[in-house]
């Protein structure tokens, strides 16, 4: 992280929730001057008082920033507007909140603002999260390498060709967790079925699902051929697989339908 720009030219953070709260953290232990940090919060927890104590800005005026960082809830977005006075080209607005658009966003802080709107999830809460990020015309490409720089403080980035393409990512990475957690119920549920107990079969499919995921995250080979490695002809993985990959009723048509009704939906709420 450009941590010279920020801590000469300030930060501010409005909304500290779980994202917020994730983000801040992980941007003090990447070597972010608390002194240069003002939280914008009506209900701040008993951790940013105490930091307040190292110099922490807590609801306090901002005369100037280098960055805004917005973590709020799209129907709090509006708030933003409280900033306004920062827009205008000097200062980068980063969004991390869902739905926002970057013409919503560029009405509400003003013309010439350069601003990044950007689809972090869940797991960012334990710094394993990542963020799909999108610039406007008024990006420069040092705000997008700083915004990018950012919002790795809680896990890996991917930058998008397009701000239409963040459907698409609120479909997979956005609301994925979600599905992935309802396979690990799933499985653990099937567990039970075939006679385990049902402590035995969560801690299997948490687990499995967790060592899996971070084989597939080190390994240098594709999801397809890991895949491959585990499945013995005839073998017991094969028979569960063709249930899985059957072309009318597997995972696969299953998974594209999962996908495009979330895709579909937060189209929807872009338009609204």
């Amino acid at each position: 992280m450009s941590l010279q720009k920020v801590n000469e030219g300030g930060l501010v953070l409005l909304g500290c929730g779980r994202m917020g709260s994730a983000l801040l953290k992980g941007w003090l232990e990447a070597g972010v001057d608390p002194k240069a940090v003002t939280v914008l919060d009506p209900h701040p927890g008993d951790w940013l008082k105490m930091l307040e104590d190292k110099g922490l800005r807590l609801n306090a005026p901002v005369e100037r920033a280098a960055v805004c960082v917005l973590a709020v809830k799209p129907q709090l977005i509006e708030a933003a507007g409280d900033l306004k006075a920062l827009g205008g080209g000097d200062t980068l607005f980063v969004s991390v909140g869902a739905g926002s658009t970057l013409a919503v966003l560029e009405a509400i802080l003003g013309a010439g603002t350069p601003v990044v709107r950007s689809m972090p999830n869940t797991p960012a809460a334990i710094g394993q999260g990542i963020t799909a990020l999108v610039g406007n015309a008024h990006c420069e490409a040092s705000d997008l390498d700083l915004a990018d720089q950012m919002l790795r403080a809680v896990g890996q980035t991917v930058r998008v060709e397009s701000e239409a393409q963040m459907d698409a990512v609120t479909g997979v990475s956005g609301s994925g967790p979600a599905y992935v957690f309802h396979l690990i119920e799933s499985l653990a549920a099937a567990g039970e079925v075939q006679g385990l107990k049902p402590d035995v079969a969560m801690k299997l499919a948490v687990a499995t699902v967790a060592g899996a995921g971070a084989l597939a995250q080190s390994s240098t080979e594709s999801a397809a051929e890991l895949r491959r490695n585990v499945t013995s002809p005839n073998g017991t993985t094969e028979a569960g697989l063709q249930v899985l990959m059957d072309d009318e009723n597997g995972l696969p048509v299953l998974m594209r339908q999962t996908v495009r009704a979330a895709t579909e939906r937060s189209k929807e709420f872009a338009k609204s």
